[in-house]
This record gives C-alpha cells, sequence and structure tokens, in this order.
C-alpha cells in the first residue's frame, strides 16, 4: 500500500498536530452556563471548566433558510465511476441570509445498490477539520457491503474545506517554507522566526480568504448539514463521523437533536475543553502512540533505536530530532530534511500501527544520512503531492480551530511557562507541541466559540468509538462525550492508531454496522481486541 493511502485510511485526519485542536464556535446557538469547579485533565493537571451547554435550535425552520432547506440539487456523473455529484447552497451567515453571498457547498453520494430496502442517506466526515468528505468517500470510505448496500452513502465537504469554497493561504513555495520552520526555537532569534512565520501565514489566510474565514465554524458547518439532510429527503440525519467529524456529529445533535438519527462518533474528540488543554491531552496522546511503537521497535531486529526500553528509545530519537536541527540531511531534492520535517513524518507515522515498519526504515535511513523516507510520511501528513502542491487542509483546519476556541497561548513567555508540562507530557514531542499551539495567536478573525457540553437531549441513540491508545483522540476523550450526550453508548477498542472502524477490527466492524442497519446499540462497556 501506498504511504499516502497506508495513512489516511486512518479517516483522512492528518493535521499538522498544533492543528489538531478543535472545539465549538458560538454562532447563534450560544453556550450557556457558569463556570464550574477543576478538573483533571488527560495530562493529570487541574483545569476549570466552564459547564455551558450547546442548546437546541428552534425545530421550526425559519423563513429565510426556507429556500435553502427546499432547493433542489441537479446530480450529474462526476469524476468517479458510480458516484454523482451536486451543488448545494447555503448562506454565508445563517443570521443574515443573503442569495449575493450565498456559499456552494460540493457533495457526492454513491447510491445503494441493493438487496434490500433502502434506509436512506448515510453522510460521512473524515475529520481534520479540513479532511475533504468527498475524497474520503470516493477513495477511502470502508463501509461494509451490507451497509453501502441499504443506504446512499453521501459526504459534503465542509465551508471552506476542499471543493466548497476553500480557504487559501500560500503559495506552495511559501507553503514549503512555513513547514520546515524550526518550531523547537532554541533562542530569540528563532522564536522571532517562528511567530513571524505564524503571523504571515495568518496574513495570507486573510488576504486570499478574508470573505469566508468568519464563517467557518463547526455550528455553522452543522446546520449546512440539516439543509442538506432535507434537501436529500431525510426526516433524520445518519451520520457517520471520524476524528473532528465526531465533534461535528455531535454539535449536529446538541442543535437537532429531535432531527439526529443513527450517529456514529468515531474517535471522538471532547468539546468541554479548552485550547491549551486539548494541545496537553493530544501531546499525551501522542506520547503513549510513540511510548507503544517503540515498546515494538526495541523487539525488533531492524530498531534503528537501540533495544533496551522505550525510554531509551525515546532518548534516541530526542537525540536525531537535535542532530537533524544543527544539519538536516539530504533527501534528493531541493528540501533537506530538518528537524521539524522528521518529527512531522514520525507523526504522521503514529497514527496507524500498520506504519511502524516503514516508519523503523526510515528512521534508520535518516540516522544514514538519507532523509527521503521521513520527509515523504511528512509530505503524506501536510498532504503535499508529488509536483509540490499542497491540498487545501493545511489551510482550512486551522481556520476551523482558530475560530472554534480561543487560542491556547498569546505570547512566547505563555509557552515558555507551559513548557515544563508539555515536556512532562511528551519528552519527545512536548517541546515542538507547546510552541506549535502558539499558532492561533496570530489569527486574523477573532474566536466565536467556547468549551462546552453536548447533552443532545431527545436525540435517539448514538454509539461513540474510542480506541485506548489513540494518538490524536484520547480515549479519555471518548469517555468524555459519550457520559456528555445524554443518550450515547461507548464502543471501547483496545488497540493502538487513530479511529477504530474499517481499521481491521472484525468486533468493531460487527457492532458498528448492526447499529447502522437495525439500529441496536452494542452492549453496555463492550470492549473489542
Amino acid at each position: 500500500m501506498a504511504t499516502s493511502r497506508l495513512l489516511r485510511t486512518s479517516a483522512a485526519a492528518l493535521a499538522a498536530t498544533a492543528l489538531l485542536i478543535s472545539g465549538c464556535s458560538s454562532g447563534s446557538s450560544s453556550p450557556r452556563g457558569e463556570a464550574s469547579s477543576d478538573r483533571t485533565t488527560e495530562a493529570g493537571a487541574q483545569r476549570p471548566v466552564a459547564d455551558a451547554t450547546l442548546e437546541p435550535l428552534p425545530a421550526a425552520v425559519p423563513a429565510a433558510l426556507r429556500p435553502y432547506y427546499d432547493q433542489k440539487l441537479s446530480w450529474h456523473p462526476c469524476g468517479v465511476a458510480g458516484f454523482e455529484c451536486a451543488t448545494m447552497k447555503a448562506p454565508l451567515a445563517y443570521a443574515h441570509p443573503s442569495a449575493a453571498t450565498d456559499l456552494k457547498l460540493a457533495v457526492a453520494r454513491k447510491k445503494a445498490t441493493g438487496p434490500g430496502s433502502r434506509l436512506g442517506s448515510l453522510l460521512l466526515n473524515p475529520g481534520g477539520p479540513g479532511g475533504s468528505a468527498i475524497e474520503y468517500l470516493q477513495q477511502y470510505a470502508p463501509q461494509g457491503a451490507a451497509v453501502r448496500a441499504r443506504y446512499d452513502l453521501v459526504a459534503m465537504d465542509p465551508r471552506g474545506v476542499a471543493r466548497s469554497e476553500p480557504v487559501e493561504c500560500l503559495s506552495n513555495k511559501q507553503m514549503d517554507r512555513y513547514t520546515q520552520t524550526d518550531q523547537t526555537p532554541d533562542d530569540p532569534a528563532e522564536v522571532n522566526k517562528l511567530i513571524t512565520a505564524y503571523r504571515d501565514f495568518a496574513k495570507g489566510c486573510e488576504a486570499r480568504s478574508g470573505k469566508v474565514l468568519p464563517h467557518v465554524s463547526t455550528i455553522e458547518a452543522a446546520r449546512d448539514m440539516d439543509v442538506l439532510r432535507a434537501v436529500l429527503g431525510d426526516k433524520k440525519l445518519t451520520y457517520m463521523g471520524a476524528s473532528y467529524g465526531t465533534f461535528l456529529g455531535a454539535t449536529y445533535a446538541g442543535l437537532f437533536p429531535t432531527r439526529t438519527g443513527r450517529l456514529v462518533l468515531d474517535g471522538a474528540m471532547n468539546p468541554d475543553l479548552d485550547s491549551r488543554t486539548v494541545n496537553l491531552d493530544q501531546t499525551v496522546g501522542f506520547n503513549t502512540a510513540f511510548t507503544a511503537f517503540a515498546a515494538d521497535c526495541v523487539k525488533q531486529k531492524d530498531c534503528p533505536l537501540g533495544h533496551k526500553n522505550a525510554a531509551d528509545a525515546g532518548r534516541r530519537l530526542s537525540a536525531l530530532f537535535k542532530k537533524l536541527d544543527a544539519h538536516p540531511v539530504e533527501t534528493g531534492e531541493e528540501r533537506k530534511l530538518t528537524e521539524s520535517l522528521a518529527t512531522t513524518g514520525v507523526i504522521a507515522a503514529m497514527y496507524d500501527q500498520r506504519a511502524w515498519p516503514m516508519l523503523r526504515e526510515y528512521l534508520a535511513q535518516a540516522e544514514g544520512g538519507n532523509g527521503r523516507g521521513l520527509l515523504t510520511l511528512s509530505d503524506s501528513y501536510y498532504e503535499r503531492d508529488p509536483n509540490g502542491s499542497y491540498a487545501n487542509q493545511m489551510y482550512a483546519n486551522p481556520a476551523v480551530n482558530c475560530l472554534d476556541l480561543a487560542p491556547a497561548f498569546t505570547s512566547p513567555e505563555q509557552v515558555r511557562a507551559a513548557l515544563p508540562s508539555f515536556r512532562k507530557a511528551s519528552p519527545v514531542f512536548g517541546e515542538n507541541f507547546a510552541w506549535a499551539a502558539l499558532n492561533c495567536a496570530y489569527w486574523p478573525v477573532k474566536p466565536t466559540g467556547t468549551p462546552h457540553r453536548i447533552p443532545a437531549k431527545g436525540a435517539a441513540p448514538i454509539v461513540v468509538v474510542g480506541t485506548t491508545r489513540d494518538p490524536a483522540t484520547p480515549y479519555t476523550w471518548a469517555k468524555a462525550l459519550s457520559s456528555q450526550l445524554a443518550n450515547a453508548t461507548l464502543l471501547t477498542y483496545e488497540g493502538d492508531g487513530h479511529t477504530a472502524y474499517g481499521r481491521g477490527s472484525n468486533c468493531i466492524d460487527t457492532a458498528v454496522n448492526t447499529y447502522l442497519l437495525d439500529g441496536t446499540t452494542p452492549p453496555k462497556n463492550k470492549h473489542c481486541k
């Protein structure tokens, strides 16, 4: 399997680590509530949490939005055999709908194949935020034959993503330079270079996509999903979301509980976390994933990180990163393998344990002065094509995240103060993750969202899936989301990698497919290995 295919089958959620922060913007349905007492984070620290809740929108569709709900889609063949595409209109601002500023959102579907009666539409989202749902549907969607037989599989690229009014920020050459920026600055000059990179990135987004930037929040994307549900002729939404797609799906359930059908939320986000906690929890998550990789690696004859234990392997990897920081190595092309690119390459391989043998090989090559392999992993993570062009995901990702939640840090001084906790969370990745979390401080649009809980009272039963050693969406998040939702069942996969469905566990796949086909939720506390 090709490198990019291998990594992106894990729900196509390979966003830059700092950009994986998620949250929920308030939009016209502001979370309400007061601050509560401290709670324990994934990293073991205490944090204040707002017990605000996402309130449902009125059940009746406002008259000003009725033209959107009543629109007819014009379907036509598109690209991949068996699929058809259409364009759906949505208001740029739901509070002030106007045909003059409508967004055009791309939709694709593959009709139910039969046999068996059609159950309706199954909307898919692979996460990110910024992952193309249409690309995921056409190339990677793992739904089983029985599900494909009875559902129309549908995907819509969310606003700001891929084919739907995509956010753009930098030229390809500028993005190359951005991805090589040192995210573990050693002195004030390097700190200034990192801040300049973040500022230039934000300015580029504002210059190229200023119209859409204030309107790519998760709540607005969830409202688009309700328009699509109506346009498709479904009374209730049936949905499967992975990674950030779980937050999008949970937000839909919170806004439209009476129109929520069967929802599968795989690799769950926790919406009541602030962005600093999200970043710290993910640092712990990637450290857990690396520890699992390292423990396996030291048992293999070809392990380039020694054969002692996971802690020693981590020290050896950190030494390699420092070596690359001082002396980047050749890759066979104009770009050299820098510390930042190498770190991204290793992070990419943490999403799927099937990439571990490849990572061992590429680490050995880098030790020997050949950085091509780790650069390939990094390029897959950033969705950089061999011709040097970047997909839109790395631009849409911060556009959504920086709107949904306030910045994790607002100054280098705050990052420096937090470095001990991040290094404790991950001796290998902590410093990188802490500095990367500074990116939203320079965003041109003010955040509109705050941490809050999503009870979704009145929604049909929802299945939340969590993986115990998931690097990007720690298992504690799945437990937290399932406890917030008023009618949710937690399905646990005891294993490695990001998300669980369609990744080789017959136990998980059977439980999810059964729920989608007849509505039967898994038994309480069901665990799969």
